[in-house]
């Protein structure tokens, strides 16, 4: 049995009522109004008294509700955050951007996995989060929501979509997919590479798209033809098998280009274990920058995207000060990080 501030016997905790001001006030023996100053961070409370409520604020385990905190400040001081599959590298990656700015501006971070197929919405997932305390809410959208062309944001709730689609009634923001195959395909091109090879990433990918269009961009603005791609999965032995693929099937290439460095790092792998050079005999890049918490002493050439950046930058746009800005469409450049994959072309 769980004992009560004056020692009597009480139910199990679950069964308790919630704990009140005026209960945390007839503890601590000072008013009610006292103990929202507390509360509420406000001035005119001795140092004596304030501690007094605390102790019992703890004692009896009082927590401030979030209609309350609402309806004191008008913010619940919370944003919310949907995914698709918050397993994927580019989701993970956007919730530690996204979780450290709410951190630096003292946000709490209300995380919504959607569904990791064809049949969810942006509608759906903004009326959900709509019914829990956050003000402002961040749409992920690895996957294209079939209504994102129609999608109408909430008066009175913020919404931001993580995407490089712009949108006619809401702000996007993202790392520039696009923009990092241009980077990536010059690299090679100066270096003399004429038969770039892709690595597909999936086909509901959003980020793949860009991608693989700056990829065949790159080439046709060089006068070059482009070979068709094979899809991977995103994991390395995809990479691996669709790189077995490539050289069986026709070996002249002197680059390969994937989507993202685990499928990379599976190109490397099966070049390798088929005789081949890298970068002496066939050049690789990726894009993100991935593999430094799995890859010792990482030899990839990639690009880098300033997950912080992308997550200050939707958290300020999905929590703003003065909420009646222009739409934007944000796109964030990435930087080329250069290491030993890469090659002057063979003759």
């Amino acid at each position: 049995m769980a004992r009560t501030h004056n020692g009597e016997a009480s139910g199990a905790a679950d069964t308790r009522k919630a704990v009140s001001m005026a209960d945390v006030a007839r503890v601590a023996g000072v008013s009610q109004q006292t103990v929202s100053r507390v509360v509420n961070d406000m001035p005119n409370v001795s140092d004596k008294t304030r501690e007094r409520v605390k102790a019992a604020m703890d004692e009896l385990g009082f927590r401030l509700s979030y209609a309350g905190r609402s309806l004191r400040g008008g913010r619940y001081r919370s944003v919310g955050l949907c995914v698709n599959d918050v397993t994927e590298v580019g989701n993970l990656t956007m919730l530690d951007g996204v979780a450290a700015a709410a951190r630096e501006h003292g946000y709490a971070v209300t995380l919504m996995e959607v569904s990791k197929g064809e049949n969810w919405s942006l509608a759906g997932a903004v009326r959900s989060m709509s019914v829990l305390p956050v003000d402002g809410v961040i749409l992920g959208m690895s996957r294209l929501a079939p209504d994102f062309e129609q999608f109408v944001p909430l008066a009175a709730l913020p919404c931001v979509i993580v995407s490089m689609y712009a949108h006619p009634r809401c702000t996007t923001v993202d790392s520039d997919q696009y923009g990092c195959s241009l980077m990536l395909m010059d690299h090679l091109l100066s270096r003399g590479h004429r038969k770039i090879r892709y690595v597909a990433g999936p086909e509901y990918s959003v980020d793949e798209s860009f991608r693989q269009a700056g990829w065949r961009d790159a080439l046709a603005g060089a006068g070059l033809e482009a070979v068709e791609p094979l899809r991977g999965d995103w994991t390395a032995d995809s990479g691996y098998e669709i790189a077995c693929r490539m050289l069986d099937e026709d070996d002249d290439f002197t680059a390969v280009y994937a989507a993202n460095d685990q499928m990379a790092n599976g190109v490397m792998c099966a070049l390798r274990d088929r005789g081949l050079r890298v970068p002496q005999d066939v050049s690789v890049v990726g894009v993100d920058d991935s593999l430094a918490d799995y890859v010792p002493r990482s030899e990839l050439t990639t690009v880098r995207f300033d997950m912080a950046a992308r997550g200050r930058t939707a958290f300020d746009y999905a929590v703003p000060e003065r909420p009646d800005g222009p739409t934007m469409a944000i796109r964030i450049p990435g930087t080329l990080v250069e290491r030993n994959s890469v090659a002057q072309a063979r003759r």
